[in-house]
C-alpha cells in the first residue's frame, strides 16, 4: 500500500495527494489503478465466511470484504483525519447507519442533535424505535442542556457542526470531555461541512468522525461515498457487520473519482471559503436579506467558537429574506445561471435550494414546542441553502442578486 514516509510529518496538502497512494510495482503507473473486481484468487488456502479471513495475511479474497481501489481511499481519509483507519460506504448516510446500527444494540440510548442532516435525523425518529434503539434530540450547542439530557443508558452521543441546515456550531472538546465524564462510549462527529482541512474531530476528543464524501472531499458532484474513520480495533469489529453484513459497501469506480478529488481538497477549500465570505458579505448588505448565517462572519452567534474550532470556514451558509422564500426559489429556479438551484453541497460548483420551515418541521423534524421555538428563532419561515463553489465570487454574486 502507501510507501513509507521517512521525511517526517508532510503538510496537510502533501497528505492529501500522496496519502494511500504509490506508484505501481508491476505496471510503474503513477496514477491509483482502478480495481473493478469482486474477487480476487488468493495464495493460498482462505476460509469461506468472512470471519476467517485476514486480509492482512491472506490480501483480498472478496470486495465486500475489502477492495484495493476502496483501501487506498480509506488510508486517504484517515490520514487526512489523523485516524488510525477508516472505512468507506456507498454514501453518507450508508456510514451513518453503519456507525449507528454496528455499534448501539436494542436498549442502548442515543443521543443526536435536535436538527441536523434529514437523513440521519429520518433514519433516528423513523427507523431506530422499531429495533429498540431510543434515541432523543438535545441542542448539542448548549453543554448543559446535553449534560441534563444524558442518561445511564447514553451509549452515543451525536454531533454535527455545522449542523445542516441550522449553521449551529457545537464544542467538541468540551461535549466530547462531558461525554468521557459521564461514561458515553461513543462520540461521533459529522464533519462533512467542515472537512479535515477545518476541523479534526478526534483530536478534540471524538472517538470517530464520519463524513459524506458526496460533498467536500469528492468536491466534485460526480460519485456518492461516505465514510467512517477510528480507532483500529473499533473499526475491526464495525467492518465485519457494516460492511459484510449490512453491505453498503463503496463501488471501486466511485472512490477512484474520490480519490482524485480528495487531491485538490486544500486548494478547493481555500476557494470556497474566499468565495462564501465575500458572499456573505454582500448579502447580509443587501437591504432584501433579513439573517446571514455564516461561521467567518462576526455576527455569526458562535463565531467565536468557529476561530477557535474551524482553521476554514467554508463555503455553507444560510440566509432568510423579507420576501416570501418560496416566490424567490421559483425566480431562482427560472433565472439562475451559474448557480444551481439543486440540493446536496460541497462540490466545484455552487447550489442554492429552499428549505422552508415548516416543511421540514412536518417531514423530519417533529420539534416539541421549545426545540421548534429554537429552530424557528434560526430559521424564520425558511432558509436558503447556499452552498458556494470555486467559481469567481463577483460572477456568483452578479448572477444570484438579480433574484433577491
Amino acid at each position: 500500500m502507501t510507501k513509507k514516509n521517512t521525511l517526517g510529518p508532510l503538510s496537510f496538502a502533501t497528505t492529501a495527494v500522496h496519502a494511500g497512494e504509490f506508484v505501481d510495482p508491476v505496471t510503474r503507473a503513477s496514477s491509483p489503478n482502478l480495481v473493478m473486481s469482486a474477487t480476487f484468487a488468493p495464495e493460498k488456502l482462505t476460509g469461506f465466511s468472512a470471519r476467517d479471513q485476514d486480509e492482512s495475511t491472506e490480501g483480498f479474497v472478496y470486495a465486500r470484504v475489502g477492495s484495493p481501489t476502496v483501501r487506498q481511499l480509506e488510508e486517504k481519509v484517515a490520514a487526512l483525519e489523523g485516524g488510525e483507519t477508516a472505512l468507506c460506504f456507498a454514501s453518507g448516510v450508508g456510514a451513518g447507519h453503519a456507525l449507528i446500527c454496528g455499534r448501539l444494540s436494542a436498549g442502548d440510548h442515543l443521543l443526536m442533535p435536535e436538527s441536523n442532516y434529514v437523513g440521519i435525523a429520518e433514519l433516528a425518529r423513523d427507523t431506530l424505535p422499531r429495533f429498540g434503539i431510543e434515541a432523543s434530540y438535545v441542542d448539542t450547542s448548549d453543554v448543559e442542556a446535553v449534560t441534563a439530557a444524558i442518561r445511564p443508558n447514553t451509549r452515543m452521543l451525536w454531533i454535527e457542526s455545522p449542523s445542516n441546515p441550522s449553521m449551529m456550531l457545537s464544542d467538541i472538546a468540551a461535549l466530547s470531555a462531558l461525554a468521557r465524564a459521564k461514561g458515553v462510549r461513543d462520540v461521533v462527529v459529522d464533519s462533512t461541512y467542515c472537512t479535515p482541512l477545518a476541523t479534526r474531530p478526534l483530536e478534540l476528543g471524538a472517538d470517530f468522525v464520519m463524513h459524506s464524501l458526496t460533498k467536500y472531499i469528492g468536491g466534485h458532484g460526480d460519485a456518492m461515498g461516505g465514510c467512517v474513520i477510528g480507532r483500529k480495533a473499533d473499526m475491526a469489529a464495525l467492518n465485519l457487520e457494516a460492511m459484510v453484513h449490512f453491505g453498503g459497501i463503496m463501488s471501486p469506480f466511485n472512490a477512484w473519482l474520490i480519490l482524485r478529488g480528495a487531491a485538490t481538497l486544500p486548494l478547493r477549500m481555500a476557494a470556497h471559503e474566499k468565495a462564501a465570505l465575500f458572499l456573505a458579505q454582500k448579502l447580509e448588505a443587501h437591504p432584501a436579506v433579513k439573517n446571514v448565517l455564516y461561521p467567518g462572519l462576526p455576527s455569526h452567534p458562535q463565531h467565536d467558537l468557529a476561530k477557535r474550532q474551524m482553521k476554514n470556514f467554508s463555503g455553507m451558509m444560510t440566509f432568510q429574506t423579507h420576501e416570501a422564500g418560496p416566490a424567490i426559489a421559483q425566480r431562482m429556479i427560472d433565472t439562475l445561471e451559474i448557480t444551481h438551484y439543486a440540493v446536496s453541497l460541497g462540490h466545484h460548483r455552487s447550489l442554492i435550494c429552499w428549505i422552508g420551515t415548516d416543511d421540514i418541521e412536518k417531514s423530519t423534524f417533529r420539534h416539541g414546542p421549545e426545540a421548534a421555538a429554537r429552530y424557528r428563532a434560526l430559521a424564520g419561515d425558511g432558509v436558503f441553502r447556499l452552498s458556494v463553489g470555486i467559481e469567481d465570487g463577483e460572477d456568483l454574486w452578479a448572477d444570484l442578486v438579480r433574484c433577491l
